[in-house]
């Protein structure tokens, strides 16, 4: 048997464009659905209004976040405090945003091989791009030299992981002006479209997103329509399974 027919079905579930506490409701429901067995692994693919998000390494404090409240309502940028790992970055129009809400017990058991997993799915994307890409440790996510093209925040809750990655496809990377992403000083952000001088579009690059990221986490996906899995995690609710 070949390495694709190998591969466990999974869900991928493309949410379009969304604000980001609506996809964080899917995030909360979807959670609930695979932690109770009702649904397998699923993908939530999605493409945010501006948003900055902070995460758990900040304690709470808004250091690395740069814009005022006053230049980020000008810049029609919201802001959110979220309970994934690391301190603040950035989602807007450009950037395919992942969020793979998977059991672990799938998937070695083990967090950090599961981020390890999702680095490696984005550096083989890049190099078949002829895009050399890299990790830079301990900070987590995918480098070109010295500056971040993917940048990942997940967590684990009952052995389920949410939240993911944000790839740099064609965003505008001025609002990264905004933040210190991941409070991390003296690196930068780049993306695919400045890497290669062209202009990829979120729907040219996600046949490859999700071939790479199957191939990292030996998933094959089935596309599900974003309405009927509506109805699907509704149904869910009404029958007292998901929240």
């Amino acid at each position: 048997m070949g390495a694709r027919e190998a591969r466990r079905p999974a869900r991928v579930i493309d949410l379009g464009r969304m604000e980001y506490g609506a996809a964080l409701r899917w995030q909360q429901q979807v959670h609930e659905a695979v932690r109770e067995g009702a649904w397998p692994d699923t993908l939530l693919l999605v493409e945010h209004d501006p948003v900055f998000t902070v995460g758990r390494h900040a304690r709470g404090s808004h250091a690395n976040v740069l814009w005022s409240d006053a230049e980020r309502e000008r810049q029609g940028v919201a802001l959110f405090d979220v309970d994934r790992g690391g301190d603040a970055t950035y989602h807007g129009p450009g950037q395919q945003v992942g969020y793979p809400i998977l059991h672990l017990d799938r998937h070695g058991h083990d967090l950090l091989v599961y981020l390890r997993n999702l680095e490696q799915a984005f550096i083989n994307l890049l190099a078949s791009e002829g895009v050399p890409a890299r990790r830079i440790p301990p900070h987590t996510g995918v480098w070109v030299q010295e500056d971040k093209v993917v940048a990942i925040g997940v967590k684990a809750s009952q052995r389920v992981t949410s939240h993911g990655f944000a790839f740099n496809v064609d965003p505008n990377l001025s609002h990264f002006h905004g933040i210190i992403p991941c409070g991390i000083q003296d690196k930068g952000v780049t993306s695919l479209a400045r890497l290669t001088g062209g202009r990829p579009t979120l729907a040219s690059v996600r046949p490859a997103v999700l071939e790479h990221l199957g191939s990292a986490l030996g998933l094959r996906w089935e596309s599900v329509d974003r309405a009927v899995a509506e109805a699907s995690l509704a149904a869910l609710t009404l029958a007292g399974t998901a929240p």
